[in-house]
């Protein structure tokens, strides 16, 4: 990759002040306004869209360059890098958000990581249900099936399986 920017093609500027030239958009953002991780992040979300080139020109700013990945009109390049601009203003708010937050996020991790290592074992609670007293039991669910029905040979009339032969 060079260091350079690519030769300058015709250029023209847009009605929002961003350079023109065929297939491609560019221009300078300044960090103080956009941190360095919004714009690696507004240019993440642009990979699929087109090419994105970014160099320093200044200390404090970063060349943007889209380059289109086919021909498209001044106006299409124009909505793309608006809508570059407006994905920047959405990354600094998310980041934005995210050191506001980053104290709630940190103390309900280490709450769930808590919760978690205290949780009890198998063993703690088999042995819980097994000291717990139980109601009455009106449905008999606990009473076993011999008990309740007696066995097969206890009883008159046992059910046999369908033959397949009858069938």
């Amino acid at each position: 990759m060079a260091s350079e920017d690519p030769a300058p093609k015709s250029t023209d500027e847009s009605r929002l002040g961003f350079r023109l030239s065929t297939d491609q958009v560019s221009f300078d953002v300044e960090e103080s306004l956009y941190p360095l991780e919004a714009i690696y992040g507004a240019a993440y979300l642009f990979l699929d869209k087109c090419f994105v080139y970014l160099s320093r020109p200044a200390p404090t700013q970063v060349r943007v360059q889209l380059t289109t990945r086919s021909s498209v009109s001044t106006a299409e390049l124009d909505a793309l890098a608006g809508e570059f601009a407006n994905e920047l203003l959405s990354q600094v708010a998310r980041l934005k958000l995210a050191q506001a937050t980053v104290r709630i996020r940190e103390y309900y991790s280490a709450a769930a990581l808590r919760a978690a290592t205290s949780a009890p074992s198998i063993d703690d609670l088999l042995a819980e249900l097994e000291s717990e007293e139980l109601g009455e039991d009106p449905l008999q669910i606990m009473v076993p099936w011999e008990e309740k029905y007696g066995t097969e040979s206890e009883s008159p009339n046992p059910k046999k399986p369908p033959d397949a032969s009858d069938g």
